[in-house]
């Protein structure tokens, strides 16, 4: 069997790589610009998004609210509970910007196009992913930077930098996420055929749009030497952490499931749209929400470890269902 590398999985190797070698390019008084450019990247990610969401296709679905409910609670509840719990046992291995991440990393939304395809090819309840995964993106612009706030209310004190006002908060991810998205929706009547039409390049505005947003974050936090005195340590844990993470939450998802009496589609839908994390919306989200922290690097280290884990771990898990 040919295994097929993600370029997305290289390119977000290739942007740390450019962040070490040539961070002044990218770094915050850059020629770049980040912190505008950040700011037009997210609003058209997420106006491409509203092109994209069908709610009319996910009408089928709406009635499974038994269903909805596991998976929104498995997202936004079960998800940063296990997260406390890790960081825990291994929160005083980490350092303060990293378990601020893994806590960022649970409170996230679930991913929308990787939810639904992997649902569709192991033969799942596909109407039910796309609901869920599509309402788990609009929950997390509101629920996400309230439960950083009720995790840690000084969020953002450590290094110099300002605390961050969820009101503040509040209005940006508004302004550039769920505004550009209304707006996306609302245009999908004139622009939703080109959209479906040239999808795939939309996709690829996406994946590089946030690989720019990963490189201008960590030429920051190379700039003020965040990760001085970093090791393979903390990347090493963060692994484990992430991997313990996921199969704690992808095993009490399948409990529930059971415990419920779900149908094996409606299964596949809840562990697929309640076990995945989001970096699409995730990288966004952070350059918002911690905006001019040097240490963003650090605290999207759990993400892009998350990220990879996740597609691999589900990818086999879609191929055993689909042969069921």
């Amino acid at each position: 069997m040919r295994l097929k590398v993600d370029w997305f999985l290289l390119g977000m190797l290739a942007a740390v790589g450019l962040a070490w070698g040539w961070p002044q390019v990218g770094g915050k008084d850059g020629p770049l610009h980040p912190d505008l450019l950040n700011k037009l990247g997210v609003a058209l990610i997420f106006f491409f998004n509203g092109l994209s969401l069908s709610f009319a296709s996910m009408r089928a679905g709406m009635l499974r609210w038994p269903l909805h409910l596991v998976v929104q609670l498995g997202t936004f509840l079960i998800f940063p509970l296990v997260g406390l719990g890790l960081l825990a046992l291994i929160g005083f291995w980490l350092p303060a910007a990293v378990a601020l991440g893994f806590f960022f990393l649970c409170a996230l939304p679930s991913t929308v196009s990787s939810s639904v395809a992997l649902t569709s090819a192991a033969r799942g309840n596909v109407p039910a992913a796309l609901f869920n995964a599509t309402l788990s993106s609009v929950i997390g612009v509101f629920v996400t930077p309230l439960l950083l706030s009720w995790w840690n209310p000084g969020l953002g004190e450590v290094g110099g930098v300002a605390s961050v006002a969820v009101g503040r908060v509040m209005g940006d991810l508004v302004l550039w996420l769920l505004l550009p998205l209304v707006i996306g929706q609302l245009c999908r009547a004139q622009l939703g055929a080109w959209a479906l039409r040239h999808r795939v390049g939309l996709q690829r505005v996406d994946r590089m749009t946030i690989l720019f947003i990963i490189y201008t974050s960590f030429c920051d936090s190379f700039l003020r030497g965040v990760w001085t005195g970093q090791g393979w340590a903390t990347v090493g844990t963060a692994l484990v952490g992430g991997g313990v993470l996921f199969a704690v939450v992808f095993g009490l998802l399948q409990l529930i499931c059971r415990t419920l009496r779900f149908p094996i589609e409606d299964r596949i839908a809840v562990v697929f749209c309640g076990s995945k994390k989001s970096i699409a919306a995730g990288v966004p989200m952070a350059q918002v929400i911690f905006s001019g922290d040097p240490r963003l690097g650090l605290i999207l280290l759990p993400l892009l470890i998350y990220h990879p884990l996740q597609l691999i771990i589900c990818g086999v898990m879609a191929g055993r269902w689909a042969r069921r």
